[in-house]
């Protein structure tokens, strides 16, 4: 358990994100193709890259340069010789079945209204086109067509495929207990190896099952005879126990709730690979680009005692040695990294405080390798006040001649704040250096106060008034 925890111990939630997204895309690529010779192509892809990742593991070099070769040749192929199927996915004109549309099964049709319409339709020479899709959608590969969500009885199918009807020409597809749309325009075949006497309605069923898992039904309009066109293979119906055997095999109730059944299972078992397989991409990325760097930070002292303060410490600032991927290693910003020690439990004098790596805050993705110091020593002092007298400091000779009678300072005495310790040997409060030899009468000058040390702190501004009196010497 602590070894997955430390395998998932730079997981970011952008990463989830990035994982989420990539499982996403590739599971509607499988929803898309499913059923079609690329998702064969893809599996060989993966498998591939399996293998060149076990390479990497085992440090084959060699092994690991060709299967990135084969896998980049492979994926040329793939997109050549499977260009027709993969066009037609991406002609697609339903966003919602290219993005996240999820193909139904057939289920509750009524499959003896369906072949009673087909042998009155055969009876009647009228020639028709009827689609059952199955797990695979069909709004990648047909075009065109009228949605008419028409509850399926014998009469409206008939109608449907009637001479003279608007809708007559294209394909009729039923899903359920619905006619959903038609005067769909279907594929057309490429194949040569169809009988000279099929007609369009013929290399339409061939075409569409040439690219789906959907029953085609075909009512030639010359002959009166019923073709069924299912799995690439073509099945001539001479009765109606012969069609409703076949139809029953894939769209018939008992087949209908194992096949959603199955479907369910199958596309859960989908995501789930997808899942894992960049779950997996993950972290072959975040822990094979894994670098170091060092950092210098300031560290933060955090909940000190209000009547304290800190005098001195051993550092300032301490380096960290961190690791994670390359380009989060290059992204990371000063500010991003602190070092906060806690104060809480410290007392008057020296202190030695323990840097942990819990005082450590890094960016997520960045793991702590070192810290240097791991220790710092600090002194702190109680916060107390005390009057100063105010002494200014002079420098210089007044000119040839003068003397100066009196300095007196405003205010002439100041409040300091500071560590106990500090202020102990401290009776004076000095000045800024005044210079003499500028000054040739009496008068005023505004001075600066000069705090040594830097920690202590006075209640007023600054800067106070120096007044003096110059006169001439007497003779």
């Amino acid at each position: 358990m602590e070894a997955l925890l430390d395998l998932f111990s730079g997981f970011r939630w952008q990463d989830g994100l990035d994982i989420l997204l990539n499982t996403y895309i590739l599971f509607r690529l499988y929803v898309l193709f499913r059923g079609t010779n690329v998702i064969r192509g893809l599996l060989v892809i993966c498998v591939l890259w399996a293998v060149s990742q076990t390479a990497v593991f085992l440090g084959l070099v060699i092994t690991n340069w060709a299967m990135q070769g084969i896998i980049t040749v492979a994926a040329l192929i793939i997109i050549i010789v499977f260009r027709n199927e993969i066009s037609s996915v991406l002609q697609t004109k339903s966003l919602k079945s290219f993005f996240w549309g999820i193909p139904r099964h057939q289920f509750n049709t009524p499959l003896n209204i369906i072949i009673e319409s087909v042998f009155e339709l055969a009876r009647k020479k009228i020639g028709a086109l009827i689609v059952l899709p199955l797990k695979q959608g069909l709004d990648s590969v047909v075009q065109g067509g009228t949605p008419i969500w028409s509850k399926l009885s014998q009469e409206m199918l008939v109608n449907v495929f009637w001479p003279g009807s608007p809708l007559h020409d294209g394909a009729a597809i039923i899903q359920g207990e619905r006619i959903t749309s038609a005067g769909v325009i279907l594929p057309l075949s490429k194949s040569k190896e169809l009988p000279s006497f099929f007609g369009t309605r013929h290399r339409a069923a061939s075409g569409l099952t040439e690219l789906t898992d959907a029953l085609v039904i075909v009512v030639s309009e010359e002959r009166g005879e019923i073709t069924l066109f299912k799995e690439n293979q073509t099945h001539t119906i001479h009765n109606r126990l012969a069609l409703g055997k076949l139809l029953q095999e894939d769209a018939g109730d008992d087949s209908t709730s194992k096949g959603i059944r199955s479907q369910t299972i199958e596309l859960v078992a989908a995501g789930l690979i997808c899942l894992v397989c960049f779950t997996g991409i993950w972290l072959s990325f975040s822990k094979g680009m894994e670098t170091l760097a060092t950092q210098e930070v300031p560290v933060e002292f955090i909940n000190p005692d209000q009547r304290m303060e800190i005098i001195s410490s051993s550092a300032s600032s301490v380096k960290l040695l961190i690791s994670g991927a390359r380009p989060l290693i290059n992204a990371i910003k000063p500010e991003q990294i602190n070092i906060k020690l806690n104060l809480s439990q410290s007392v008057v004098g020296s202190n030695k405080l323990t840097i942990t790596r819990e005082d450590v805050l890094l960016p997520p993705g960045i793991r702590l390798k070192s810290i240097e110091p791991s220790e710092l020593d600090i002194t702190l002092d109680t916060l107390v006040e005390k009057e100063l007298p105010v002494q200014p400091q002079w420098s210089g000779k007044l000119p040839k001649g003068l003397v100066m009678t009196k300095a007196t300072a405003d205010p002439a005495t100041v409040r300091i704040t500071g560590g106990g310790l500090a202020l102990r040997d401290i009776a004076t409060i000095f000045t800024e250096q005044i210079s003499l030899d500028t000054l040739t009468k009496s008068g005023t000058v505004r001075v600066v106060l000069v705090l040594t040390p830097a920690s202590l702190r006075l209640g007023i501004k600054n800067t106070i008034q120096i007044h003096y009196l110059i006169s001439k010497k007497p003779s």
